[in-house]
């Protein structure tokens, strides 16, 4: 084998050969807008899942007892503020499922009402 041999790798053909953007994608200061945006990202996991708020309200009730013990009275506070945060977001879920299923329940009614009245009609 020559081990001193320097090996040549290919250069590209053309620099401009990968694939771009369109040029609309991106503002005249070069920096890239996302105008419609990532609706479905979420950063801290699905946050319409009651079940994965609640984990997230344990864990930082959890963070705010081991802030406790260690004595750092911020860190206790911003913990406590975290947990808050999400108890409010589950209970504007648990009222919109809600408000939901209230909703279901009374188009129930009025199509089984007026099913009675067609039946008593013939």
């Amino acid at each position: 084998m020559n081990n001193n041999r320097r090996r040549n790798f290919r250069g590209r053909q053309q620099k401009n050969n990968f694939r771009r953007r369109p040029a609309s994608s991106h503002s005249n200061n070069g920096h890239f807008s996302n105008s419609a945006g990532n609706k479905n990202f979420n950063r801290n996991g699905s946050l319409s899942n009651p079940a994965s708020i609640e984990k997230v309200i344990l864990k930082y009730q959890q963070l705010a007892k081991d802030a406790q013990s260690s004595g750092d009275p911020v860190l206790i506070e911003n913990y406590l503020q975290h947990a808050d945060h999400y108890s409010r977001k589950l209970a504007e879920i648990n009222n919109k499922t809600k408000l939901a299923a209230n909703n279901s329940i009374k188009t129930e009614d009025v199509n089984l009402s007026s099913e009675t009245s067609n039946e008593k009609k013939i």
